[in-house]
C-alpha cells in the first residue's frame, strides 16, 4: 500500500467518526435549532471523503459517498427535514463506508459481492426515500416559505429573496444593435414580479444633442422572485457587454448569505471564489472586479496594492459585510491549513522503538551516574548529573509524544449504546466527562474491549426497561456515564450507570449453586458483589446475542491487571453501578523510589509515595503503627518475600497511597528516587502477587518493581479480615 492511500485510509476513519458522531446527536435532538452548524459538519466530512478517494481513485468509495453527500446537502439545504429515520440510514451508511475502507485496505480491486449488495441496497433506499424529489441537475434547490424570505441554497448558489434591487444602465448602441430595453424588462418579469421600476435619464443630453439612434436610459427595479442572481443576470446576456449592470439582494437577506459562505466546505478557495459559490456574486461581476484589479494595478503603490474584496464593494456588486464575511472564512480556512502542515503522521511502531531506545538511554545514563559517584571526581559527578537532566527531559518528551486523549475510544460507545439499547427497547442516555483525560498509547488501545464489555452489561443489565423504571418513579430514560480523570499518578475510569443495581441475593444464590462458596460461609456484601469476576459467572434467566453467557468480566478483569491495574465494582439496589479502573499512565518508564531489603533491591513507583518515616521500636511486633492519630497498616517485605537476612537495627517505612487507601511497607534502606525502565516479568512468573515488573539498575542488578495496587489490597483484605474475627469473637 503506497503512503497516499495509507493516509486516505486513516484520515477517512477520522472523517468517519466525526460524521457518526454527528449523525448520533442528530438523531437525539432532530428539532434542536442548533443543528445547522452539526449538519454542516457532518456534510463537509462527507464531502472531505470522497473527494479525496478520487485523489486515490478509490471509485467504489467514490461512487457511494457521491449520493450519500447528495442526501446531505439536501438535509443542509433544508430541503428534506431531520429525522431519526434518516440518521438511522446514514448511520448505516456510514457502516458500510467502514467496509469499504477495509476492503481497500485490504488492496481487494472491489468490494465482495454481499458487501456490493447491501451497498446498493442502501443507495437504492437513500434515493427512493431522500432524493426522489429533487430537481435534476446540481443547481437543484428545495424553496421554502418565500412569504417568510428564508433563504437555503446548494453549492449552486441559488437564492429564495423577498425582493431584488437591479440598476441597469444601457449603453448608447444598444439600438443600434437592434436591441431593444423594453423587450429585457418585459423578460425579466417572466421570472417573478416587479414591485417597482424607475427610470433614470441623468445620461439624457440636451434636446439638439440627442440622437434618435442612441440610448440614453437607465432603470432601477425591485424584482420578486424565486430565481437566482445568475439567473436574473442571464436575462441581460445579449446586452452585458454593452451596459452597466448591478444586482443586489435586500439588506434584510444579509444574513442568509452569511450562513451560505460559513456553510461552504473548508477547501482551499480564493475571496471571489467563496462570494460566487455561496452565489453572492456572479462569475461575469467577479471577472470584471479581476479586470479592474489588473487595471489599477500599475496605478497602485506597492505598499497598498488594489484588493478584489474592495473593487466588488466600491463597483456595488456585492455588500461589504459579504466580502468581510469570505475574508473571515478564507482566514480560518488558511489557519486551519496552517495548523495541519505543522502536524506530522508518525506510524506507532517507530514510537515504541523511540521509546525502547530511549529507555536503554536511561539505565546507561543510571549506570554513568553511579560511576561518577564511585570515582569521587565533582566534575565527573556534575557532567553525568547535567546528562541525567536531559536523559530525563527526553523521557518525559518522548513518553509525551504517545499520550493520546481518551476521548476518541469513549466517543465509540455512542453508537454502541445506541445500537445496543434500541435491540433491547430501552432509552439511555451516554455522558461523557474527562475525555480530553491523555493517557498513553498503548494503554487506550488495550483498555477499549474492557470497556465495551462493561458498556454493553451497563445497558443489558444495569438500566431497567423503561416500564419497570417508570413504576419506580425513575426517569424512564437511563443515563450511562463514562468517566476519565488522573489521580496520584494513575487514571482512573468509571464506568457508572443509574440502573437496579446488583441484585446480591441473586448472586450469592448463582454462587453456592455453582459451588463458588458454601451455604453456610458468611461474606461481606463487597465479596459477594466480587462474586461477578468469577469465570463463568452469570446471573442472567437466558442466554441472548448480548450477554448472558458468563464469558466477559473474568476476561475484563484479567486484560486490566494486565495493564498493571485494577477494577473495582460499588451497587446499591436499585440506585446504580460504578466500575473503577485504575491504570498506569504509561507502560514503559516510570519514575521510582529505590528501596533496600537486604542484598535486594525493590523499586516503588514515586507517584504513590506519600512520605517516609523510621519505625518505631514498639512496633516491631505488631502490623500497624500510629501515623498522627491514623491507624497505618504496614507490610514488611522481608516477610512477605520470606528473605533470610535478619532485620536491621533500624527500619524505614514508606508510606503509599492507593485508590483512597493507604499503607506503609516496611524496608531496611531508602536509597532515593530512580528513573525506571519497567521490563515485564516472563508469564512463568505471572502468579506472583506484590511484583509489577522489573528494571536493571545502573550496576547492572536486577531490581523489582513493587506492586503497590496488590500490598495495598493484601493489607485491606488482612485488616478486614481481623475486624470480622473480632467481631465474631465479641458476638461469641
Amino acid at each position: 500500500m503506497d503512503e497516499l492511500t495509507s493516509v486516505f485510509i486513516q484520515e477517512s476513519r477520522e472523517q468517519l467518526a466525526e460524521m457518526e458522531a454527528g449523525l448520533l446527536v442528530l438523531e437525539q435532538s432532530p428539532d434542536d435549532p442548533g443543528n445547522g452548524e452539526l449538519i454542516n459538519a457532518i456534510f463537509r466530512a462527507a464531502h472531505t471523503v470522497k473527494g479525496a478517494s478520487g485523489v486515490v481513485e478509490c471509485h467504489f468509495i467514490e461512487n457511494f459517498m457521491h449520493k450519500v453527500e447528495n442526501v446531505l446537502d439536501r438535509l443542509r439545504n433544508g430541503e428534506i427535514p431531520v429525522s431519526g429515520g434518516l440518521a438511522s440510514l446514514l448511520l448505516k451508511c456510514g457502516d458500510h463506508l467502514t467496509t469499504l475502507i477495509g476492503v481497500l485496505e485490504a488492496g481487494l480491486p472491489e468490494p465482495a459481492p454481499a458487501d456490493q449488495a447491501t451497498g446498493d441496497a442502501l443507495l437504492a433506499e437513500l434515493s427512493e426515500r431522500y432524493l426522489a424529489s429533487a430537481a435534476a441537475g446540481d443547481t437543484a434547490v428545495s424553496l421554502r416559505d418565500s412569504e417568510s424570505g428564508e433563504v437555503m441554497a446548494s453549492g449552486g448558489g441559488i437564492v429564495v429573496t423577498d425582493s431584488w434591487h437591479i440598476s441597469v444602465r444601457f449603453g448608447r448602441d444598444v439600438l443600434r444593435g437592434g436591441m431593444d430595453p423594453l423587450s429585457f424588462l418585459r423578460f425579466l418579469g417572466s421570472l417573478g414580479e416587479i414591485l417597482a421600476i424607475e427610470t433614470i435619464s441623468d445620461a439624457m443630453p440636451a434636446a439638439a444633442e440627442m440622437d434618435p439612434e442612441s440610448c440614453y436610459l437607465g432603470f432601477e427595479i425591485r424584482l420578486q422572485t424565486r430565481a437566482s442572481k445568475a439567473d436574473i443576470e442571464r436575462v441581460f446576456d445579449f446586452v452585458r457587454e454593452d451596459c452597466e449592470l448591478r444586482i443586489l439582494p435586500p439588506n434584510s437577506k444579509l444574513t442568509d448569505y452569511l450562513k451560505l459562505i460559513e456553510a461552504l466546505p473548508e477547501d482551499d478557495m480564493r475571496l471571489g471564489e467563496i462570494l460566487v459559490r455561496s452565489g453572492a456574486l456572479t462569475q461575469a461581476e467577479l471577472d470584471e472586479g479581476l479586470n479592474a484589479q489588473r487595471d489599477e494595478a500599475p496605478l497602485a503603490s506597492a505598499d497598498n496594492p488594489p484588493h478584489i474584496g474592495e473593487i466588488l464593494v466600491d463597483n456595488k456588486v456585492v455588500q461589504k459585510e459579504l466580502v468581510d464575511a469570505a475574508v473571515g472564512k478564507q482566514s480560518r480556512i488558511q489557519d486551519k491549513k496552517a495548523v495541519e502542515a505543522r502536524l506530522i503522521r508518525v506510524q506507532a511502531d517507530k514510537l515504541d522503538q523511540l521509546i525502547d531506545l530511549v529507555g536503554e538511554m536511561v539505565i546507561a545514563g543510571a549506570s554513568a551516574n553511579l560511576l561518577a559517584r564511585r570515582s569521587g571526581k565533582a566534575e565527573l559527578v556534575e557532567s553525568t548529573s547535567v546528562l541525567s537532566r536531559l536523559v530525563e527531559s527526553i523521557r518525559d518528551a518522548a513518553l509525551q509524544l504517545r499520550m493520546v486523549q481518551i476521548g476518541e475510544t469513549f466517543n465509540r460507545f455512542n453508537r454502541v449504546v445506541r445500537d445496543v439499547a434500541k435491540e433491547l427497547g430501552k432509552e439511555i442516555d451516554l455522558v461523557i466527562n474527562g475525555a480530553d483525560t491523555e493517557l498513553d498509547k498503548s494503554v487506550v488501545e488495550k483498555i477499549g474491549d474492557p470497556l465495551m464489555h462493561l458498556v454493553r452489561n451497563s445497558v443489558d443489565h444495569g438500566i431497567e426497561a423503561a416500564s419497570v423504571r417508570a413504576q419506580n418513579g425513575k426517569n424512564v430514560r437511563g443515563q450511562i456515564e463514562l468517566n476519565a480523570f488522573h489521580d496520584s499518578g494513575s487514571i482512573v475510569i468509571q464506568v457508572r450507570d443509574d440502573g437496579g443495581g446488583l441484585p446480591k441475593s441473586k448472586i450469592r444464590s448463582k454462587a453456592i449453586e455453582r459451588g463458588l462458596i458454601q451455604a453456610e460461609q458468611s461474606l461481606s456484601d463487597q465479596d459477594v458483589i466480587n462474586l461477578i469476576f468469577e469465570p463463568g459467572f452469570s446471573t442472567a434467566d437466558q442466554v441472548t446475542n448480548i450477554s448472558g453467557r458468563g464469558v466477559g468480566m473474568d476476561v475484563v478483569r484479567r486484560n486490566i491487571q494486565s495493564l498493571r491495574g485494577s477494577i473495582d465494582v460499588s451497587s446499591e439496589e436499585g440506585i446504580g453501578t460504578t466500575f473503577t479502573i485504575r491504570l498506569p499512565l504509561t507502560l514503559a518508564i516510570i519514575d521510582g523510589f529505590l528501596v533496600g531489603v537486604g542484598r535486594a533491591a525493590y523499586v516503588i513507583p514515586l507517584d504513590m509515595v506519600v512520605e517516609c518515616i523510621e519505625l518505631d521500636s514498639h512496633g516491631v511486633d505488631r502490623d500497624f503503627l500510629n501515623l498522627r492519630g491514623e491507624v497505618l497498616p504496614f507490610i514488611r517485605l522481608r516477610a512477605l518475600f520470606e528473605l533470610p537476612d535478619d532485620a536491621p537495627p533500624r527500619e524505614n517505612v514508606v508510606v503509599v497511597h492507593y485508590g483512597g487507601q493507604k499503607a506503609g511497607i516496611v524496608v531496611d534502606q531508602l536509597m532515593g528516587e530512580f528513573q525506571t525502565v519497567i521490563k515485564p516479568l516472563s508469564s512463568m512468573f505471572s502468579h506472583l502477587r506484590g511484583i509489577g515488573g522489573s528494571t536493571i539498575l545502573g550496576t547492572g542488578d536486577v531490581a523489582l518493581i513493587l506492586d503497590v495496587q496488590a500490598l495495598v489490597q493484601r493489607n485491606s483484605r488482612i485488616e478486614e479480615k481481623t475486624l470480622n474475627q473480632a467481631s465474631l469473637a465479641r458476638a461469641s
